[in-house]
């Protein structure tokens, strides 16, 4: 029962770390009566004056202290709603060190693959006890990534 605990505690922490970014980045955040699958709904007046609306899902990675190298690493499992104009965020911790994250990738549904378990949507790499962003997919990783999901094109990256 404790590690069930740990878990939910992590995933809290990373969707209001992440919703709090959005916010810093001056999108609304609206949080669902009940959790069926969106963590929470963000929106913003774009700068063509039309109101800019994306579901967000959030899975945070904290790694184990003994975790090996991979060239992928991100998210691998069940998602229980999908949408055209989501994000996915996936803040990466480093292990074993509470605080905020290393980095937050913020991904289209694009770039989300259907696998055996779920989905996979795996933007960085795994080395040397650390995550790093993979060089392919840097675009979407902080203000960067932030300022992709406000485009009219997010959904196509």
């Amino acid at each position: 029962m404790q590690k069930r605990n740990i878990i939910t505690t992590q995933d809290y922490f990373a969707e209001l770390y992440v919703a709090g970014l959005l916010a810093n980045a001056g999108w609304n955040v609206y949080f669902p009566h009940r959790d069926k699958g969106m963590d929470f709904i963000i929106s913003k007046t774009g700068t063509e004056g039309k109101e800019i609306i994306r579901p967000v899902q959030v899975k945070g990675k904290y790694p184990s202290s003994d975790k090996g190298d991979k060239t992928t690493y991100g998210y691998v499992g069940k998602l229980n709603q999908i949408h055209p104009d989501m994000v996915l965020a996936i803040p990466f911790f480093a292990a074993n060190q509470p605080g905020p994250a290393l980095f937050v990738a913020y991904m289209p549904f694009s770039r989300i693959k259907i696998h055996s378990r779920g989905y996979r949507c795996e933007p960085a790499a795994f080395k040397n006890g650390k995550p790093i962003p993979r060089r392919d997919y840097k675009q979407f990783f902080d203000h960067s990534g932030l300022a992709l999901i406000e485009n009219p094109n997010w959904n196509t990256y």
